[in-house]
């Protein structure tokens, strides 16, 4: 998160308080809104939100809010925070923890006498640091699940460590501290959450939940997955349980900013509890650590400590990422809704520039001029296809077959072939039924598709921080292509089934070839080309020559 910190010392230079509601752009440094409007037309879509010792110095909206009716992204428009709710859990159980009625090192089955299996055994200590051992799902994000079919699903995971021993990333741990809340604090999560949790020192309630209600008042974004789809609207009827706790918060990014500032002054827990959330909790090493809700990144990182949380990758297409850096006690929010130009990865690429005091980059512009694409399908030796569409100048090129989603998409981002293949293991041990989250799978796949015949791995690529692993399930009469993400114990970190086949838009670079339309530079290193009526695609691995398909 260099972003984090770059933006932080840089955007100081900001002046105003803030302009009035609705309007979509606050008076930052004129240089800086100037690039942001860059970023904005090569993708960009959402708001930001930037303040200094609680005094607010840049807030702006670029793009669309709702594609359909024309309406702008705004100040006040409301996104879904995803896992950065995770952030107001740990919040609300370190509230209860100074109130004494709960205490870090108390186990869960002792605070819930319903609950059962490795879940009884774990502490809210370890819950919040992910350090529960805790593995698996305990339900689908838009699928109605109840308290009691929350705990008896916690109750059924398995653990895959000694708790306290290891580290896995647990959606589920996080609702089981939203359970906790409940019965600790005498009421529901939701009316405990919104009365205590998110009130900023003003008053006013920062936000509410994307599904459900408490809602928070303002228009909201539409979201957009990969492909263009919109994401869920926030019309899911509940039992909301299989977010609650996890992921189901919603806000604009000044009220997210306000509140991280309340949060770490102590406005919204005690200077004790803020040094709890600052501490360094489990190692990740690099000079990452983890802490409730947060990630903690000491000096040596990028020379100032710093906390982030981000949130993202759901069914609802939106991509959150805060910031706080203690120096100048400072905040830093971006949010978006299409995943084109993310939050996150605006952050990645313009934060070095800012660190350094030099001009933002400028994304990549197409130079307008074809490349001779000749649409069509193409083969690989190996028997993969590449299937090429064109819209104006662009090209958009779908992989089916190992060997093409491969060289479509080679490994990036730190990411190696060696993890590709583990993720393909993973997925192959889950759909097969050997882990009991495993089990859990296939009967809900069997349920919505019929009868499991057969699972096929259908290629790797690495996208939004995850690796994801593509299949072919034929169940029942139906062939169907999806793709899921684990974690290093087999868990589900993310999944979509039915997926769209892995599809790659490029654009002119003005020497005959094709790149990816990418203006953060974060996507795979390859270029495409259109000779002797061949498509050839060069990457890191080599060079793939693909012939017309008949």
């Amino acid at each position: 998160m260099v972003a984090a910190v770059a933006l932080a010392g840089v955007l100081g230079a900001c002046t105003g308080d803030g302009d009035a509601p609705g309007t979509v752009a606050a008076r930052c440094d004129p240089r800086l809104d100037a690039a942001f409007r860059t970023w904005a037309r090569a993708g960009f879509s959402g708001s930001i939100a930037i303040s200094t010792g609680g005094r607010s110095v840049c807030l702006a909206a670029y793009g669309s809010a709702n594609d359909a009716d024309g309406t702008p992204n705004t100040v006040d428009t409301v996104f879904a925070i995803g896992s950065v709710t995770k952030a107001f859990t740990a919040a609300a159980v370190l509230e209860l923890v100074e109130d004494g009625r709960l205490a870090l090192d108390d186990r869960a089955g002792d605070l819930l006498p319903e609950l059962t299996g490795p879940a009884a055994e774990v502490t809210v200590r370890r819950l919040l640091l992910h350090t529960s051992g805790l593995s698996g799902s305990h339900g689908e994000d838009h699928r109605p699940l109840d308290r009691a079919a929350a705990l008896a699903a916690i109750s059924g995971l398995e653990s895959a460590f000694r708790p306290g021993s290891g580290y896995a990333y647990s959606n589920a741990g996080y609702t089981l501290l939203a359970l906790i809340i409940e019965k600790a604090s005498g009421t529901t999560y939701r009316r405990y959450t919104a009365s205590r949790t998110l009130r900023l020192p003003d008053g006013r309630i920062a936000g509410g939940f994307w599904d459900g209600r408490p809602a928070p008042t303002g228009p909201r974004a539409v979201g957009h997955l990969d492909g263009g789809r919109p994401g869920a609207r926030g019309d899911f009827a509940g039992p909301h349980w299989a977010l609650d706790g996890n992921g189901g918060l919603a806000m604009t990014a000044g009220d997210l900013a306000a509140w991280t500032y309340a949060l770490f002054t102590g406005r919204v827990v005690s200077a004790e509890s803020v040094e709890t959330l600052t501490r360094p909790g489990y190692d990740h090493g690099k000079g990452r650590s983890e802490t409730p809700g947060w990630v903690a990144h000491d000096a040596s990182v990028h020379g100032t400590p710093f906390l982030t949380t981000a949130g993202g990758g759901g069914d609802v297409g939106h991509d959150v990422v805060v910031a706080w850096v203690p120096e100048g006690r400072r905040v830093i929010v971006m949010a978006s809704n299409k995943p084109k130009v993310s939050a996150e990865s605006l952050l990645a690429k313009v934060g070095p520039a800012l660190l350094a005091g030099k001009p933002l980059p400028t994304p990549h512009v197409p130079n307008g001029a074809g490349a001779g694409a000749r649409p069509g399908k193409y083969g690989s030796k190996a028997g993969g296809t590449f299937d090429v569409t064109a819209t104006g100048h662009r090209i958009t090129v779908t992989a089916t077959g190992i060997d093409t989603v491969t060289a479509l998409f080679p490994p990036s981002g730190g990411v190696s072939a060696a993890d590709f293949r583990a993720n393909e293991q993973r997925v192959l041990a889950l759909l097969n039924g050997r882990t009991e989250e495993g089990r859990k799978e296939r009967a809900t796949l069997e349920r919505d598709f019929g009868p499991l015949r057969r699972v096929a791995l259908a290629g790797t690529l690495f996208r939004d921080g995850d690796v994801r692993t593509y299949v072919t399930l034929m169940a029942g009469t139906k062939t169907i292509i999806g793709w899921y993400s684990l974690d290093a114990e087999g868990g589900v970190g993310a999944a979509e089934v039915p997926a769209a086949p892995p599809a790659l838009t490029l654009v002119p670079d003005g020497a005959g070839r094709y790149r990816p339309d990418d203006p953060t530079g974060t996507g795979p290193a390859v270029t495409v080309e259109f000779r002797n009526g061949r498509m050839t695609l060069t990457g890191p691995g080599g060079t793939t020559v693909a012939e017309p398909a008949g």
